[in-house]
């Protein structure tokens, strides 16, 4: 019974152990589906599920019907133009980081958009080319591109048009890496493993992006100063780029450098003023565009070209595509995951992959490259008014009159404008690095996580980098399970709350109990280092051997007549008794190892207590021992066998031991793998640590109480909360007037009640007779 006062209660029930719950309470029976239910179901067919997987597959037919033309249409509109623009321009910087034609950028920025307006579940991401992805796309080209032909002196960074050879080759190897990707992520989607996104945690990506930012920063400066740089793909790679720029930085192009430098400074300044003035803007000022325009026309009025000579526009890769396929979902369903949250609409992760997979097979198929989405791009698309993806389709209008019309107009652009604009875009991801400071107030296995795989990715690439900072951050969750912080509770407030013993001033412990709490599953891995915790108070097995070759001279004590025993207690009849220390030594130790059996001598031994001459026994103060188990989600089975070893060494030297807090599972796991013996019962379960600590001090009491063993059989104790949150007696009189009346307790031993109970207020309120 709960009985609210205020903001305090009023709790009367049974001291209960986990068996006696399910004894007072029974369960229903519930039918646990197996895997062949599962694969009944999934092969069930029925015209409702047919239906609701062609409304999963084509998400299209749920939204486009409800589609309301006179409220969101105008708003796509502005959206789509805004965004198609902007996609354009990305399209051809993004290009540069995937080292093929400008031109081809336009592919990946219309095809994607395409596929995804029928199959995509998000209404506000923008698909099309991320940085990140083409420069991991990027890489596998310089890689699989022949190094002769990379370094040919006839192909360089200022050519008017490079060799076609190598750019087929170049745009081969790209749509190959992205139709493989395609199909990768679109497989992944097939068999429902849209979950994989949760092994990359947001600092993961978050130092993943920025070491990203930081490899397109390196790539684009040859770019910017017009450089002839070889290409590196191996590990190290950024720091020879570096070093092979720097080691020719005299023949920088001067033109292209502070062209570069002006754009940078304009676009960078006004999207700060996009970022302060959003509220008050109805769209942001479309930069890019309008110096991309200026840029064409300088370069076109003035011959840069011919003055000053600028620039105008397979092996094993699996393990590529894969962290292609891989970052590409992770940043475009982290995206989609912010936008439904604010728009309160559902999005799924496996349609999702599938959308994904057929937008980058079919873009691969036209000579594209791997798309996701950009978060600026996708921000102009929500910022703008976008309500659904028909403001998607509309950008792809744009890029595909781009393609068909207008292309023509960009043929005098530089790539040290693109190269610019591509640098423009990068200022949120380059931000990133404020986040250090942040986790490390918060977190620092976060913080930790994000430093080193920005460092992975920087110095091993970011294919082997993404790897090793996948595997780090498992490493350190495997490294927190494995050392969990462990501690010893005791009674804070003089209530049922039990809090760690070091973090509060008053606390009550009980006499002899000791709370230990284990805060991590328990597995393989940890089980030595949660023994060695457990025991480094009370050593149970080193007890437990002592006790055993105590008990062998105890033995030969009493059957050579040397050791009598009277109410006083032990007399040894010898002054001088002496074993061979290196026999009992010499024992064998799975035979000290076993339980103390003292059955065949006719009195029983008090371990605690001075034992005859010449026998040392360590003493310990520790009778009971509740293991706090409420955070422990699971066991296998090597950790199962050393948990009940740990047990067995505790009850073998007559300390009881209570697991508290588990779930159903836990002990029915438990009984199936016949974890319970004679030794370790199923009976040490109970509900909360309170319920342990009471039955406790009812055992150690009443056990010397002078009730008969019916009385003692009968007795059942109820506590109750008091409302100032302490535990009180509602009949204390009726106990100490009836109950041990009836009992013919004497004063003293009523007195030695009341004390025990008094510490905590827990005094029982009715004894049945």
């Amino acid at each position: 019974m709960i009985e609210p006062i205020g903001n305090q209660y009023v709790v009367a029930r049974p001291v209960y152990s986990t068996k006696a719950f399910e004894e007072e309470h029974k369960k229903k029976h519930r039918h646990h589906k197996t895997l062949l239910d599962h694969l009944k179901k999934w092969f069930r067919c029925s015209a409702q599920k047919a239906k609701r997987i062609a409304l999963s597959l084509f998400p299209i037919a749920s939204w486009l019907p409800a589609y309301r033309i006179k409220e969101w249409l105008l708003s796509d509109i502005v959206s789509g133009i805004s965004t198609g623009l902007v996609a354009v321009l990305q399209g051809l910087a993004f290009a540069l980081l995937v080292t093929i034609p400008p031109s081809y950028g336009l592919y990946a920025a219309f095809f994607p958009v395409i596929i995804y307006f029928f199959l995509g579940t998000s209404r506000h991401i923008s698909v099309g080319p991320f940085p990140v992805l083409s420069m991991m796309v990027g890489a596998v080209v310089v890689r699989l591109t022949p190094i002769a032909d990379t370094a040919d002196p006839t192909v360089t960074n200022s050519s008017v048009a490079n060799d076609s050879s190598l750019d087929d080759h170049k745009v081969m190897v790209a749509a190959t890496v992205t139709i493989l990707s395609g199909i990768i992520q679109l497989l992944m989607g097939v068999l429902q493993l849209g979950f994989v996104v949760i092994y990359l945690s947001e600092s993961l990506i978050s130092g993943f992006t920025t070491a990203a930012a930081v490899h397109v920063l390196v790539s684009q400066l040859k770019f910017i100063l017009q450089l002839t740089v070889p290409a590196h793909a191996d590990p190290f790679s950024i720091f020879k780029v570096l070093i092979s720029i720097f080691s020719q930085i005299e023949k920088t192009n001067i033109a292209d450098l502070v062209t570069s430098l002006v754009i940078l400074l304009v676009v960078f300044v006004v999207k700060e003023i996009n970022q302060h003035y959003k509220a008050k803007l109805p769209v942001p000022i479309p930069i890019e565009l309008i110096m991309t325009v200026i840029a064409t026309g300088v370069s076109y009025g003035f011959d840069f070209k011919n003055r000053f000579n600028v620039a105008v526009t397979f092996r094993d890769t699996i393990g590529d595509c894969f962290g292609i396929a891989i970052v590409g979902f992770a940043v475009a369903f982290s995206v989609a995951s912010v936008y439904s949250l604010k728009y309160d609409y559902p999005i799924d992760g496996n349609q999702e992959l599938i959308a994904l997979g057929v937008s980058n097979i079919f873009g691969g198929s036209f000579r594209g490259f791997a798309a996701s989405t950009a978060l600026s791009r996708s921000g102009v698309q929500e910022s703008t008014g976008g309500k659904t993806q028909v403001a998607g389709l509309l950008s792809a209008v744009i890029v595909l009159i781009v393609i068909l019309a207008i292309g023509f107009l960009l043929e005098p652009l530089q790539k040290s404008v693109l190269a610019a604009l591509a640098l423009g875009n990068l200022k949120g991801m380059l931000m990133q690095f404020t986040e250090i400071r942040r986790l490390w107030r918060k977190d620092k296995y976060d913080c930790l996580i994000w430093v080193m795989t920005f460092i992975f990715a920087v110095v091993l690439g970011l294919g082997l980098g993404l790897a090793a900072s996948v595997a780090l951050q498992l490493l350190t969750i495997v490294f927190r399970t494995q050392f969990p912080k462990c501690s010893t509770l005791a009674n804070v407030g003089r209530s049922n709350i039990y809090k760690n013993r070091k973090d509060y001033s008053e606390m009550y412990e009980p006499d002899g109990v000791k709370i230990f709490r284990c805060p991590s599953p328990i597995y393989f891995a940890n089980i030595s280092f949660f023994k060695q915790k457990l025991i480094d108070a009370v050593s149970p097995l080193r007890i437990l051997r002592k006790r055993n070759k105590a008990l062998k001279k105890i033995r030969k004590l009493q059957k050579k007549g040397l050791l009598q025993v009277t109410l006083k207690g032990y007399i040894c009849t010898v002054d001088g008794f002496k074993d061979s220390d290196e026999e009992l030594d010499n024992d064998n130790t799975e035979e000290l190892d076993q339980p103390i059996n003292t059955t065949d001598l006719p009195f029983q031994i008090d371990w605690n207590a001075d034992l005859p001459f010449n026998i040392m026994v360590p003493k310990i103060n520790l009778h009971s021992l509740i293991l706090d188990f409420s955070a422990v989600s699971f066991l296998d089975i090597s950790s199962m066998r050393g948990l009940k070893m740990i047990l067995q060494e505790f009850i073998r030297i007559q300390v009881d031991v209570y697991i508290v807090g588990t779930d159903d599972d836990f002990t029915e796991k438990l009984a199936r793998c016949e974890f319970f013996d004679d030794e370790v019962k199923d009976s040490i379960f109970f509900l909360t640590i309170h319920d342990a600590v009471l039955h406790i001090l009812m055992k150690k009491d009443y056990s010397t109480s002078k009730f008969n063993p019916s009385q003692e059989k009968e007795a059942k104790f109820d506590f109750t909360i008091n409302t100032n949150g302490a535990l009180r007696n509602r009949e204390c009189q009726t106990l100490g007037q009836n109950t041990f009346k009836n009992s013919e307790a004497s004063s003293s031993t009523l007195q030695k009640v009341q004390h025990l109970f008094e510490p905590l207020c827990l005094i029982p309120t009715k004894l049945k007779q």
